[in-house]
């Protein structure tokens, strides 16, 4: 793995206007420039290729991240990893520094709980409704980029890590390739990618099923969990139109249809209702008699219009996004007794649309000027019916009841920026600039101007060392504010003891960072940076209650600081990398959402103490390597390890609050874990395109046993485990 680090439906008037003025700069030659006449049929595929590949550098330069911290992905890193191209976006991630494992899917990059922006050829991927399962498969990636630190001013809202992500395009020539995997917990997982070319067109398409029994960790130590079988079914598209030499028009789009069963914990104890004269009573159940279950769907479209004009170049684009989950207790008496007396049938749909332009504009020697503007406006539609027992003096008092709870809110997000790259001197270069973003929502309305800083300085062409300060306003996503009636609980067996509802605010943040990036010998690179931040209203989000749908709140007070180590070595066949990153995150005082903490006391103690983030993680490392025998000839075969290291998430305890019985919240942390993976690929040429591949791939190779949560800690409704170990392997044909 190779790592370079550097200095729905539903489109709304804001948008509608910027697109018709984003429109009429595209209709035309710019600045006296005239259309290239396409070349002649026995030269159009070596004229195109040279033109698509200018194109896609001109795209990259538009916004570039200069000053920030960027780790890189190439395909062939991907393929030296655990499960390759079968692995999911998450498990690639991780293998960069600074990148916390979790549960339910969830990433922590420095010390973050999500606020992450996933950008697909530099076009923002709107946000979906917050789950378990990834909608994209990983088969499309050309190159990909986690990008964190003190951030140029063309990235928003979501600022912990950008991953960027350029896409394979359409080639013009025709191929594609199939594969089927599968293995271990009944895994089976056939898909297809096909690219080829008509006329000025040309196309990439990519598209899988997958099925196992292990579609979310398991509760409990066991190797195989119960009742956690999924099915999930993807697709990509991306095409494009080769304009002219200068210009192209691009579509891209995904849909994603993923259904989870919920895993049971037999261990679950249930609650008690035989005083309430209620005729279900606790002997009449198991915990195996739980049959909850959730559904995603994500669907996203979006049309780009590139152009380069001589010293001008810019891209515009438009998008829109519908993203749902459905979580469903089916049998609703096991559910409500054995998840402390609250079973909720809840579905939250999200619909977006808006708009995307940037520009670059080289003045002189010394400076490219660089302008953008993003709209999205959102939509969210929460529907909730909890079923729950009533209660008096903390009994419950009588058999279940219903209440329902449906809302509708919305919110605008809004951002401009323009920020000048100003070569001082030949080894260095000042990115200075500063963004205004807008965020209103039927809750809160807020803005912020935030400067933004970078210095890069190459005092040799083996030294890059780098120093940034950025201003960085996070609004909560929309379909994580928690909008139901705290009241309508009240003497329920859903109370919560604090019925103090303050809505979430956005962040406000302080981010420094700076890092050395230095080659010591050829094919060997190492990196050192270090970050710090504050934050006003720091942000964090977890599960409260039974359902797998996020909720935000705020710390009145954040601090997040760490330093992260990188090194890599590539020569001949061999390559190798390691990651190593120390971090500390903390929060102080309930600002919002108050009512999620449960109980008064432990909202006290957090008012009044700095406590760790249930996401916090002392010590994150990763580790692969990879040997290549006879590459590029007629038969080859790759062998790879790699390994993921942890010191564990937090949970509660071990002490309690002093004066109370409540454990101190993230007060410990779960314990360390380890994974060792690896895997061998064997290769065939059968003459022009025709590969045959074959794949094994060993995972928890050690069938280490460890969790990934427990169960307790703020915003954690669950315990999860690792997964334990597996067999795996895949046959692909490539034409």
């Amino acid at each position: 793995m190779k790592s370079i680090k550097k200095a729905d439906q539903k489109f709304y008037r804001p948008v509608s206007c910027l697109v018709m003025m984003f429109g009429t700069l595209a209709s035309g030659p710019l600045l006296g420039q005239t259309n290239t006449t396409p070349a002649s049929t026995n030269v159009t595929t070596l004229d195109t290729v040279t033109v698509v590949g200018r194109l896609n550098e001109t795209r990259i330069e538009i916004v570039p991240n200069l000053g920030a911290s960027a780790y890189t992905f190439s395909p062939l890193s991907i393929v030296d990893m655990a499960q390759g191209d079968d692995a999911t976006f998450n498990q690639i991630i991780l293998r960069a520094p600074g990148a916390a494992q979790d549960s339910l899917g969830q990433l922590h990059v420095r010390g973050e709980h999500g606020n992450l922006q996933y950008r697909i050829n530099d076009v923002i991927l709107p946000e979906g409704i917050t789950g378990f399962g990834q909608e994209l498969d990983p088969r499309f990636v050309q190159s990909m980029q986690l990008i964190t630190g003190s951030l140029p001013a063309q990235y928003g809202f979501r600022t912990a890590g950008i991953v960027d992500i350029q896409s394979k395009g359409g080639v013009f020539t025709n191929s594609g390739s199939v594969e089927l995997y599968g293995g271990s917990y009944d895994t089976i997982r056939p898909s297809f990618e096909y690219s080829g070319s008509e006329g000025t067109w040309s196309y990439f398409i990519d598209g899988s099923y997958t099925h196992d029994d292990i579609g979310i960790e398991n509760p409990a130590p066991s190797s195989v969990p119960i009742h956690d079988f999924t099915d999930q079914y993807k697709t990509f598209l991306y095409a494009t139109d080769l304009i002219d030499a200068s210009s192209r028009l691009v579509i891209m789009g995904s849909a994603s249809y993923a259904t989870f069963e919920i895993p049971i914990n037999p261990g679950l104890q249930p609650v008690s209702t035989q005083a309430s004269g209620d005729p279900w009573v606790a002997g009449n159940f198991s915990p195996t008699d739980l049959n909850d279950n959730q559904t995603e769907q994500n669907y996203y479209g979006v049309l780009a219009y590139q152009k380069s004009a001589g010293d001008l170049n810019y891209q515009a684009s438009v998008f829109g996004r519908n993203s749902g989950a459905h979580y469903t207790p089916d049998a609703l008496e096991p559910a409500l007794y054995y998840n402390g007396g609250v079973a909720t049938d809840e579905k939250r749909v999200l619909t977006s649309g808006g708009l995307q332009g940037d520009a670059s504009y080289t003045l002189g020697d010394k400076h490219t000027l660089r302008a953008g503007i993003e709209m999205v406006e959102e939509a969210v539609t929460a529907d909730a019916t909890a079923t729950v027992f009533p209660t008096s003096a903390g009994n419950i008092s009588g058999p279940q009841e219903a209440i329902v709870q449906n809302n509708l809110t919305h919110a605008l997000f809004a951002g401009l920026y323009l920020q000048d790259e100003w070569k001082l001197l030949p080894s260095v270069t000042l990115n200075y600039g500063a963004r205004f973003d807008v965020y209103n929502s039927t809750v809160d309305d807020e803005n912020q101007v935030s400067p933004r800083v970078n210095m890069i300085y190459k005092p040799t062409d083996s030294t890059t060392l780098h120093a940034g300060y950025a201003r960085y306003f996070t609004p909560p996503p929309l379909e994580t504010v928690a909008a139901s009636d705290i009241a309508a609980f009240n003497n329920t067996s859903a109370a919560s003891g604090v019925t103090t509802a303050t809505p979430v605010k956005a962040e406000r943040a302080n981010y420094y960072d700076a890092g050395i990036s230095q080659k010591i010998l050829p094919g060997l690179q190492v990196g050192l940076d270090g970050y710090y931040k504050t934050a006003h209203n720091q942000l964090d989000d977890g599960f409260f209650g039974q359902s797998l749908i996020a909720s935000s709140f705020n710390y009145t007070q954040g601090r997040v600081e760490g330093v992260e180590l990188t090194a890599n070595y590539d020569t001949g066949g061999f390559s190798t990398y390691a990651n190593l990153a120390l971090s500390s995150a903390e929060g102080k005082g309930a600002a919002s959402a108050q009512f999620l903490w449960g109980d008064q006391p432990t909202a006290n103690y957090v008012n009044q103490h700095w406590i760790y983030l249930d996401h916090d993680q002392r010590v994150t490392g990763s580790f692969g390597a990879a040997y290549t025998w006879n590459e590029g000839k007629r038969q080859s075969t790759r062998v790879y390890v790699d390994a993921l290291y942890g010191s564990g998430l937090r949970q509660s305890g071990p002490e309690n609050i002093p004066g109370g019985n409540d454990p101190v919240p993230n007060g410990s942390s779960v314990g360390q874990y380890y994974s060792i993976n690896l895997g061998v690929e064997q290769s065939l040429k059968l003459g022009g395109r025709r590969l045959l591949k074959a794949r094994l791939d060993v995972v928890n190779l050690t069938d280490n046993v460890y969790p990934l949560r427990t169960g307790t800690g703020v915003g954690v409704n669950a315990a999860q485990y690792g997964e334990r170990r597996g067999f795996f392997g895949s046959l692909s044909y490539t034409f």
